[in-house]
């Protein structure tokens, strides 16, 4: 008997072992089964540590699981830079047998273990998710190599975003957890699937629908993709602790979704429709006391697509409901609702909303109203509210810790009739809305607000929207012995009369104190006495003179900065009168970041500014500053003043400026400006610069021209720029057009002057776009010298001539222009190393090079060589010696990596040979005419060769400005993903805001 148990024993644990080892051995041939089917199906960059998959057939036998850890999937263009997929864990069920016997391999289960999915679909209707290799007609497309046996989807603690801009839809989900199983390689089949997320928000048409719900669903859903059609029966969802179930079909047999479902509540109680109020569902929620009955149904039938909406029909009602927080005093009681919201057509527009019961307590007051609308078109409604409520009872009745309020707000509302834009039409209005003597104190800051008062009536009897009445006949408060007063009245919308004041002083840090906002630091008072009546009319025809605007407004120690404003705004002190017809600022001192600026001049057309979008503030402003640094306005890091991180400045379309600046010191990028003075106007975007003189680079630039702002993709600059005496080298170290069109200047010392003409466009990070530059004008070199450079050495080793290490230039004219990201430098001859030389040439932004010099040296310059030359050649005399060479070199390549030859494929005992023959065998004359020609064919060559090299360089620069613009507009896209990226990233952060604290595990699984 022992021995049959030892046995038995030894073959249990060899089939473990062999079942243990198995996968080990086939790892290769799974994993490039794998690799093989993800190369032919998916058109996306899928990545993976070869080093961190694991095999098992202990998991799920028969089927071997391949486990592969920090698996992804980001996309191609115009998704690379997004992530659709990233996973801790991905775990890939397969038959075994397929694997080892089969061509196909047959897989069964897919398991998705932690990480994060970002789905987004642009306004064109391009998914990230269209992953799959296009293989053209589906008819003769070749078969997956995969089989799908799949009878279990897994997916555990993953964060889920849908950004769908087409539909202007947003979703995001944490710790979504799901259970799917059925056998899915049937047509019809039933699929269990049990659910559970952290809804974080959901959004359609900028609406916020959803937000920090927990979302619970176990349903079974028969299956039918013959015809796409999905049957709902049996199912148990929770949101929050609200319980409904849902019945019915749901069908996507065309483009057009057909759906004819039903829901309602399901063993819910009033506490069940309190756990969806934002601000109840909190910590305290599982010690909340209630009771109540609430009942909740409703239906969705019909057909939605682009032209038609599914009827639907949701009922609530809400009897005896109330609830009470524990250890406070005071509840919530008698809540009575009754809500309809139906539409029994395709049109949404006929949406009819009804809840003819509304009333509760709170404490001892109530609160009561009513609601009729009948259309979503003309809004013909019949509503009112009624109520008054002691804020003093409000503390003990909802948990506010730290905050005293006191007073007694009330509202009496009434609302009757149909608003219509097009007929003038409006509700008949009467309503009131009134606190009074409101007292609010927070424990961050203990000195209260008193004398809160709001005195509001809004009151149309007519119909008619421009016999609307709206006055605020009262509003002030006082806070530690300073008060501030107001009222305004508005009457006739048409006409837009108004007549109001505002008297007082308001400390800002006070405020912040008591109403504290996240990331946000305000500090400093305002003071204010302006009293102000006019009609609207008036301003838009231009007659300030019947608009009576008058006073003044005071800022003292102004602080303010948030997230977008990260260098801070320091406003020391500011004055400001008022006049109908402009704002008078008659002092402002200040430091913007780490800039101080003083500022006096005008705003004019203000009132018009203030009231409508489509006006223009304009002004005069006198600027001055001691130093200015603009490099912290283009960057949102302060640590970081490289161009990398600079950002384009938009300038805004409604404002018209005409400023006078004066600076002592700018910076900007790695340029130091001084004594900066000049004209500048912005109007409609653009600013332009007006004789802008400043003390740079060792010398004296003078600016003229435009920065143009509208299109923010590409923004441009058209400048004219007069230089006067400029360090040649610092213009190279502070430059990069210097560094790119002007490579040589960094062995170059010396001075120049330039009237030049520039435009192009400027990058993301404000720099030019070397590729868009056009340009033209004369560069002057006042004195200069070459030294340690490589066209010197290498003109050196080509020639051998004598005495060349250094160059000196003096009162040398060059004419050059820019065209397509090239600089051509136009015929211009010198004297080089004291021989007369003609030179042109061009640079592109490429780097490359190239350039011809023409040199006349006399024969004698060549040394030893001439020597023995001259004693071969039959006749030569002593005046061979001062026979003049026409040498001719093309230097192309790069300035860092330069290339040399003689023009022609000459060499320079070629050359030397042929001029001496030419001296012996000819007159003068006919030797000068034949250098003359010699080098005209020369330059003849090197034009044919700078035709080909600027049709290539062309090319060159429409591809980077294509690639610029793609940097632009993957930044415009990168500012649209902000919400997505709040969104997900708090996802990253963890979420555990969504309340209650004791989170309900009972029937979750987590692994």
């Amino acid at each position: 008997m022992k021995k049959a148990l030892i046995i038995t024993g030894s073959i249990f644990l060899f089939i473990i072992l062999v079942l243990i080892a198995i996968p080990f051995f086939f790892k290769d041939k799974i994993l490039a089964r794998i690799d093989q089917e993800i190369a032919a199906s998916v058109n996306a960059q899928v990545y993976y540590d070869y080093d961190k998959v694991s095999l098992s057939l202990l998991r799920r036998f028969p089927n071997v699981s391949a486990t592969i850890r920090e698996f992804g999937i980001r996309g191609n263009e115009p998704f690379e830079n997004d992530t659709l997929m990233h996973l801790n864990s991905l775990q890939v069920d397969v038959n075994l047998r397929s694997v080892l016997f089969d061509d196909y391999p047959e897989l069964s289960g897919i398991h998705l273990l932690g990480g994060s999915m970002y789905i987004k679909v642009l306004e064109d209707g391009r998914a990230n998710y269209d992953i799959a290799v296009d293989t053209g007609d589906e008819a003769t497309a070749e078969p997956s190599e995969f089989r799908m046996g799949i009878n279990l989807i897994e997916v555990k603690d993953l964060n889920f975003v849908y950004d769908d801009r087409e539909m202007d839809f947003f979703m995001a989900l944490a710790n979504v957890d799901m259970d799917g199983e059925g056998d899915f390689t049937l047509d019809v089949y039933d699929l269990y699937a049990d659910a559970r997320a952290d809804i974080v928000r959901v959004d359609y048409e900028g609406v916020n629908y959803l937000q920090h719900k927990r979302f619970k669903g176990d349903t079974k859903i028969n299956v039918d993709m013959n015809q796409m059609r999905f049957a709902f029966s049996d199912g148990d969802f929770r949101l929050n602790d609200f319980n409904f179930d849902m019945t019915g079909w749901l069908a996507m047999p065309t483009d057009a979704i057909e759906m004819d479902l039903a829901f309602g509540g399901k063993d819910n109680s009033f506490r069940s429709i309190l756990s969806l109020v934002p601000g109840i569902y909190n910590e305290n929620f599982q010690g909340l006391q209630t009771s109540g009955t609430m009942d909740f149904a409703g239906f969705v039938r019909g057909v939605y697509d682009e032209q038609n909406m599914p009827s639907f029909e949701m009922s609530l009602k809400v009897e005896d409901g109330m609830f009470q927080y524990p250890d406070l005093p005071r509840p919530v009681s008698d809540v009575n609702m009754e809500m309809l919201v139906r539409n029994s057509t395709s049109d949404v527009d006929n949406t009819q909303v009804q809840i003819p019961v509304f009333r509760m307590n709170f404490g001892q007051n109530p609160v009561s109203g009513r609601l009729a609308v009948d259309n979503l078109r003309t809004y013909d409604m019949d509503g009112q509210l009624k109520g008054s409520l002691n804020l003093e009872e409000l503390t003990s009745i909802f948990p506010i810790e730290g905050t005293e309020l006191r007073g007694t707000l009330s509202v009496d509302a009434t609302a009757k009739g149909r608003y219509d834009s097009a007929t003038n039409r409006i509700p008949a209005i009467n309503a009131t809305m009134n606190l009074r003597n409101g007292f609010v104190r927070n424990a961050e800051y203990p000195a209260p607000i008193e004398n809160l008062q709001v005195h509001t009536s809004i009151v149309n009897n007519t119909g008619n929207m421009d016999d609307l009445q709206v006055d605020i006949s009262q509003f002030g408060f006082d806070l530690e012995g300073e008060s501030i007063s107001g009222n305004m009245k508005v009457s006739h919308l048409k006409q837009l009369n108004w007549d109001g004041s505002l008297h007082g002083t308001v400390d800002l840090g006070k405020m912040m104190a008591i109403f504290p906002m996240e990331n946000v630091i305000m500090e400093g008072k305002i003071r204010a006495d302006i009293d102000t009546k006019g009609r609207y009319v008036d301003v838009e025809a231009g007659r300030y003179d019947r608009v009576d605007t008058r006073g003044d407004v005071e800022i003292m120690n102004l602080y303010y900065t948030d997230l977008d404003l990260p260098q801070g705004v320091r406003i020391k002190n500011a004055q400001a009168d008022f006049s109908p017809n402009s704002i008078n600022l008659r002092n402002f001192d200040a430091r913007l970041g780490q800039s101080p600026v003083t500022a006096s001049g005008s705003l004019s057309n203000y009132i018009a500014y203030a009231m409508s979008q489509d006006q223009v503030l304009k002004g005069q402003l006198d600027i001055k500053s001691p130093k200015f640094d603009v490099n912290e306005w283009m960057t949102g890091d302060d640590e970081t003043q490289d161009t990398a991180s600079l950002s384009v400045i938009e300038l805004p379309r409604n404002i018209d400026f005409a400023m006078t600046v004066a600076v002592d010191e700018v910076l900007y990028d790695n340029l130091v400006l001084q004594n900066a003075r000049g004209r500048m106007a912005l109007r409609d975007g653009v600013l332009s610069l007006q004789d802008v003189a400043t003390q740079t680079l060792g010398g004296q630039v003078t600016f003229n021209g435009t920065y143009d702002s509208r299109d923010i993709k590409a923004p441009s600059f058209d400048m004219n720029f007069k230089v006067d005496a400029v360090s040649i080298q610092e213009a190279f170290a502070s430059l990069n057009t210097v560094q790119a069109f002007a490579p040589i200047a960094q062995n170059v010392k010396g001075n120049f002057n330039t009237n030049f003409a520039l435009s192009g466009d400027l990058g993301p990070n404000m720099m030019p776009v070397l590729s868009s530059l056009d340009g033209s004008g004369l560069i002057k070199i006042i004195q200069a010298a070459v030294e340690d450079s490589r066209l010197i050495q290498g003109i050196t080793s080509l020639t051998q001539l004598r005495d060349t290490q250094s160059i000196n230039f003096r009162d040398v004219v060059l004419s050059t222009k820019i065209e397509d990201g090239r600089l051509l430098v136009s015929p211009f001859t010198v004297r080089l190393w004291d021989y007369e030389t003609s030179i042109e040439g061009s640079t592109g932004f490429d780097g490359t090079i190239n350039y011809l010099l023409n040199m006349k040296v006399p024969a004698g310059r060549f040394g030893g060589q001439v020597n023995n030359l001259l004693s071969t050649i039959s006749g030569a005399g002593a005046g061979a010696e001062s026979t003049i060479i026409p040498v001719a070199i093309n230097l192309g390549g790069s300035y860092q990596n330069p290339r040399f030859n003689l023009a022609g494929g000459n060499s320079i005992e070629n050359l030397l040979t042929q001029a001496v023959r030419s001296r012996v065998d000819a007159e003068r004359g006919r030797v000068e005419d034949q250098i003359q020609q010699v080098q005209a064919d020369v330059v003849e060559q090197y034009r044919a060769k700078e035709d080909s090299l600027k049709n290539e360089l062309k090319q060159k620069a429409d591809m980077a400005r294509d690639s610029v613009r793609r940097e632009a507009d993957r930044q415009v896209e990168e500012a649209k993903n902000k919400a997505a990226n709040e969104a997900r990233n708090l996802l990253r952060r963890g979420l555990g805001n969504f309340a209650p604290t004791k989170k309900d595990t009972s029937d979750r699984s987590n692994p």
